[in-house]
């Protein structure tokens, strides 16, 4: 694609980078045909190719964006799987990401918009105070259907049934390997995870420091500012991410570390880009550091001595996090855990497609959401699981709202095979969360 920024505009290490992606695109039209909202809305406006000519020029001409532009682009899932199709390399992650800030600056939003994005802001990220918007919306939930506006009726029909108690295994602290350490890891407890499913994280544990990881919770480590990150608020996602990489370093630079390792794909993908975030900020080098270090939990414990498990008799259909299978490219690790550890596993039709949760998506966007989360569970139930497995909680959350089939974490089902509890899904066959259609 060619592109007419001027050298002065090019000063912008921004729009030098956006100037690159652009560069790249050679107008194929591939993304189209794995893109999510083309394919619920049929307009090409909304895919990849229709949102690249807008950001082009918004971007070139400096142009404050009018209300059609910025709702195609927020009409975006960030999904990715534009990205795994592209044969030319384009990374539309970090332009879309570009022009969400620039929208951000430039464009005033209606009240109510700007409303729900400083709320969501403002708690998502922070757990307690999330905790107690959950708790606020499980007594408003009755009351849903009076609501005037779709996103606060889904802001009502997010809240679990049930809000597990604070776990103190999330608290700033060591735990010990079980014999021989083999690793030394920190592991990112996250934030709305903390108080949506507390879980995972304690499985996570378990599961680790029965493999022979020292496992460290990093005081000063939180959100990771993927929310904040997608809708354009830099200097918040940035403060988040700042705080992480402080922490970590610290552990780095004392007792050292052999890996970060993240439960929720939607993190992973934003901590692995932590270098491209801070490139020029003075926190370049170590936010480098701290990518390099990040793992999904599947990809530490393929590098760990787990033994082949006994034949579970139960079929697993698994779900591929748009974060992790587009934005990390792991495929296969997840599967063939679950395989090893003894489980059938089977994956739905269009695996490749999102759920529609994407982050603070299914709040901002709920009518193409729950298209989108409508379809996923078709094709998970096709295939007559006894449970669904994820590694990511939004995804969770999102199609377990819409199934009476168990959902959990990959990491709760190889905890359970390897001597952990069985997961609480399972133990009560059937999710905490209302079942929405």
């Amino acid at each position: 694609m060619q592109t007419t920024f001027t050298d002065k505009q090019l000063q912008d290490p921004a729009i030098q980078r956006s100037n690159e992606i652009l560069r790249n695109c050679v107008h194929c039209g591939f993304c189209t045909a794995t893109c999510p909202t083309y394919q619920v809305l049929g307009d090409e406006l909304d895919s990849p190719r229709g949102r690249i000519y807008l950001i082009k020029d918004m971007l070139e001409n400096e142009r404050v964006p009018d209300e059609k532009t910025v709702r195609h682009i927020d009409r975006c899932l960030s999904c990715l799987a534009c990205m795994t199709t592209c044969p030319s390399g384009v990374h539309y992650m970090h332009l879309v990401d570009h022009a969400r800030e620039y929208i951000e600056k430039t464009y005033k939003r209606p009240f109510s918009d700007r409303a729900l994005r400083w709320i969501l802001a403002k708690i998502l990220p922070y757990p307690m105070r999330f905790r107690w918007a959950l708790i606020g919306a499980k007594l408003g939930r009755p009351f849903r259907s009076l609501m005037p506006d779709a996103r606060l009726k889904a802001m009502l029909e997010m809240a679990p049934r049930h809000i597990p108690p604070v776990s103190r295994n999330d608290d700033p602290q060591s735990f010990a390997p079980k014999g021989a350490k083999t690793k030394r890891v920190a592991l990112m407890t996250g934030c709305a995870q903390k108080a949506l499913n507390t879980d995972i994280n304690d499985a996570t544990i378990r599961l680790l420091t029965r493999l022979g990881c020292e496992v460290v919770v990093a005081s000063g480590a939180g959100c990771c500012g993927a929310l904040t990150h997608h809708m354009g608020k830099t200097s918040e996602s940035h403060a988040s991410a700042a705080a992480n990489i402080r922490a970590w370093v610290r552990e780095m630079d004392g007792d050292g570390l052999d890996a970060i390792v993240i439960n929720t794909s939607g993190c992973g993908t934003t901590v692995k880009d932590y270098g491209h975030m801070f490139r020029n900020d003075a926190m370049a080098a170590d936010a480098a550091r701290v990518s390099a270090l990040a793992m999904d939990i599947s990809e530490l414990l393929v590098q760990l001595d787990i033994p082949a498990g006994d034949n579970k008799e139960m079929v697993v259909a698994y779900h591929a996090a748009c974060s992790l299978q587009h934005g990390q490219k792991i495929t296969s690790h997840p599967k063939s855990l679950l395989k090893s550890a003894g489980f059938t596993v089977l994956e739905p039709a269009d695996s490749h497609l999102c759920c529609g949760s994407a982050g603070t998506y299914n709040l901002m966007q709920p009518e193409i959401s729950s298209q989108l989360k409508q379809r996923k569970v078709r094709t998970l139930e096709a295939k007559n699981p006894d449970v669904i497995a994820a590694g990511n909680i939004g995804c969770m959350m999102q199609i377990g709202s819409g199934t009476t089939t168990p959902v959990v974490h990959t990491v709760e089902l190889l905890d359970w095979a390897f001597g952990g509890p069985e997961p609480r899904a399972l133990r009560e066959r059937m999710d905490d969360v209302p079942r929405l259609s």
